[in-house]
């Protein structure tokens, strides 16, 4: 069945598959929604946006994301509440850093109005994907590939956009336990480390299964520089809690300006907590960690919201970090949990409802 809003063509599946799916034992980003939104760039602009079962699709071998990597995401998340309303959480913030992460590409900017109404329409059809409860969730991937059939290493002159939904349960559930990195960096100075570009995720897929074979979970990258200042947690921002103050890295062109980082910071303010944004060297936090005054170490991301660090290990040196019984990890995660799944007031306007 076929139809259309103002913008968008709207093609719905025959029949869904959310039947077949386990909602009580889902593996992350593995199971997917009946639709999909899709929009071409081609002759210099965004043609018109549909939304179609989602299916596979067919590329050219010499599509220039195979072959150059200009390939950019987002990571969002929509919320259902007790009553069946559905929220995401400030999405124009991830729209705008998709399109901070193009430009970095050499990718054109998208649409703000296709961008939300595509999302939108496609959360209204599969809504009843989106199940209520803590922890329960609707991941969101946004994301844009070069499509143009050409080999020449050039910027692309065709694109693809795209938006895939997933539903998701918690993910990190227990603490996890990382190494800091000594060889490998994750971005450089003037590089692509701020931009969601698909690269950077690759490249970080061989150093963290090194350190998966001595033990670790996950890697804190250090700059590339020097390896003397802690700057992200695998794939989330880091903070660092000595004794009651927090501390996290300024981001840079080498790291991430996390929706969630920036969530944290404001509601330290909100709850009273210092909170640093500075430079951080791992001697400080090992020195920290020896003297007592480490209370606490956690990720903060889209996909696992806060996920608890309980050691790292740097050089040859291991750190058990025992947690502090008025955590702030757990404060700052049923803050934001709250916010999200509309239980409690939401002062700052973060809350974006789907109607």
């Amino acid at each position: 069945m076929a139809n259309h809003t103002d913008k968008i063509s709207i093609e719905t599946a025959k029949t869904s598959k959310i039947e077949t799916v386990d909602f009580s034992k889902l593996d992350f980003g593995r199971v997917f929604t009946d639709h999909m939104f899709v929009c071409d760039y081609e002759d210099g602009r965004w043609q018109a946006p549909k939304i179609m079962p989602y299916q596979a699709m067919t590329f050219d071998p010499s599509a220039r994301v195979f072959h150059y990597g200009q390939a950019v995401f987002e990571g969002m998340k929509a919320y259902k509440d007790d009553e069946g309303k559905v929220f995401l959480f400030r999405p124009k913030q991830n729209f705008e850093r998709i399109n901070k992460s193009a430009a970095r590409l050499a990718m054109p900017a998208f649409s703000e109005n296709y961008f939300f109404e595509g999302l939108e329409e496609l959360l209204k059809l599969d809504n009843d994907w989106i199940k209520p409860g803590i922890g329960n969730s609707m991941y969101i991937r946004p994301f844009v590939i070069a499509t143009e059939p050409a080999i020449s290493a050039s910027p692309a002159s065709m694109y693809r956009f795209m938006i895939i939904c997933s539903p998701a349960q918690s993910y990190y559930n227990s603490p996890v336990r990382v190494l800091v990195a000594e060889q490998f960096s994750r971005s450089a100075n003037g590089g692509v480390g701020a931009a969601k570009a698909a690269g950077n995720y690759a490249a970080q897929f061989y150093p963290t299964s090194l350190a998966q074979k001595e033990g670790f979970q996950q890697i804190i990258w250090t700059d590339a520089d020097s390896h003397t200042f802690l700057e992200e947690a695998g794939t989330m921002n880091v903070f660092f809690r000595v004794n009651d103050t927090l501390i996290t890295a300024p981001v840079s062109d080498r790291i991430l300006d996390g929706i969630t980082r920036k969530s944290i910071i404001q509601l330290a303010d909100d709850l009273g907590i210092t909170c640093e944004v500075r430079q951080i060297k791992v001697e400080e936090i090992k020195n920290a960690a020896k003297d007592g005054s480490l209370k606490e170490v956690f990720g903060a991301g889209t996909a696992a919201v806060i996920s608890e660090i309980s050691a790292f290990q740097h050089r040859d040196e291991l750190f058990e970090i025992s947690g502090a019984e008025d955590s702030y990890a757990k404060l700052f995660k049923q803050t934001l949990l709250n916010i999200q799944y509309n239980v409690s007031d939401d002062i700052h306007g973060w809350r974006h409802e789907v109607k």
